[in-house]
């Protein structure tokens, strides 16, 4: 077992750099789903390195010969940043979506042929005829790891992000008793955690506190709409860092973004309305610290991965207490302190 653990940590080196080191409840998932092919359910915090686990897990089991691993991930963004992430442990990762529908003939073939180490999915492909009677079948049969990520949807209580979500119940019934399955959230309450557990069967479950040490939560009520932009356009350049400016409307994200352009402030627009060009665009500018700000709708949450985001600001309150949590994720990763800040409009004052 000690060989198992520092093969793992080398692997994590190559995906997190040269001083990462495995958490305990890392290494445990990672040997239980290695070296006891078991289920697990861990619901850790956003910024604790679920992906590691996969990714270490995953290595380690092709190394043995298992077959690739199928990731359910459920938007475009974190599917593109897996792919990255993979590429960096010498895992080769592909990803059949809506957005790639001229490549999936190509990464079909790739994966019967064993060339891919790693397949990420959509929920929808579940529901897909096509993906459900002629792909499926051959990967349930041969997949050596299915991680089902957001595994909260998974839930009778949280199955309303992604309805597809449902099906994998008959995906899970359907593979050999010994594929180990690994199934991760950040925002599963008490009674999720139970659900998703049960339909599991036999999980391990590893759940650890929520909170966020490098965060810097804050309020600030302003009279109008008017009010919030002129205070973002005179605030935004001194606050240290690049970030992600929610707005709750893709109106409001494009009205945000021309106005503080106006005011020499670079930023993007980002929703669901864009192009898929100009959002993977966007996410690269933001990545590379090219612009100020993402202006963005909920479209960029779970699935955006910037390790040293700087701030996250809300122009007006989020649908839940979970999408806030969500959002706010995006930040300080891998810096000491983040700014988020919440400038509540009229209709959260209701």
């Amino acid at each position: 077992m000690t060989d198992l653990r520092s093969r793992a940590e080398e692997v994590l080196r190559r995906l997190a750099g040269p001083s990462a080191v495995l958490r305990p409840d890392q290494w445990t998932a990672i040997e239980a789903l290695v070296a006891g092919h078991r289920r697990v359910l861990c619901v850790q915090r956003t910024g604790w390195g679920k992906s590691a686990v996969y990714f270490v897990a995953t290595a380690l089991l092709r190394a043995r010969g298992a077959g690739p691993t199928v990731i359910v991930s459920p938007l475009l963004a974190l599917m593109r940043n897996q792919v990255d992430a993979a590429a960096r442990a010498d895992i080769h990762a592909r990803t059949i979506n809506s957005a790639n529908l001229e490549e999936w003939d190509d990464i079909a073939a790739a994966v019967a042929a064993g060339s891919v180490d790693v397949l990420l999915i959509s929920p929808e492909r579940l529901n897909n005829p096509d993906f459900r009677d002629n792909v499926l079948p051959k990967l349930a049969s041969s997949v050596g790891l299915l991680v089902v990520d957001e595994a909260h949807c998974v839930s009778d209580w949280g199955h309303d992000f992604r309805p597809d979500y449902r099906r994998l119940r008959s995906l899970l019934a359907g593979l050999p008793p010994d594929t180990p399955v690994l199934a991760t959230t950040a925002t599963a309450n008490a009674r999720v955690t139970a659900d998703v557990a049960e339909q599991l069967g036999d999980a391990l479950v590893l759940r650890g506190p929520l909170d966020r040490e490098s965060l810097r939560l804050g309020v600030l009520r302003l009279p109008s709409p008017a009010h919030r932009l002129a205070w973002l356009a005179d605030h935004l350049p001194s606050v240290p860092g690049s970030g992600i400016i929610y707005t709750l409307t893709v109106a409001a994200t494009a009205d945000t973004a021309a106005f503080l352009r106006s005011r020499g402030i670079e930023v993007a627009a980002y929703s669901g309305q864009s192009e898929d060009a100009d959002r993977r665009a966007a996410e690269d500018d933001l990545l590379n610290n090219r612009i100020k700000a993402l202006v963005a709708t909920s479209a960029l949450g779970m699935g955006f991965d910037k390790p040293d985001l700087g701030f996250v600001v809300h122009l007006g309150a989020p649908a839940s207490p979970i999408a806030y949590y969500q959002q706010v994720g995006r930040a300080g990763r891998a810096v000491q302190s983040a700014d988020v800040l919440l400038l509540p409009g009229p209709e959260d004052e209701a």
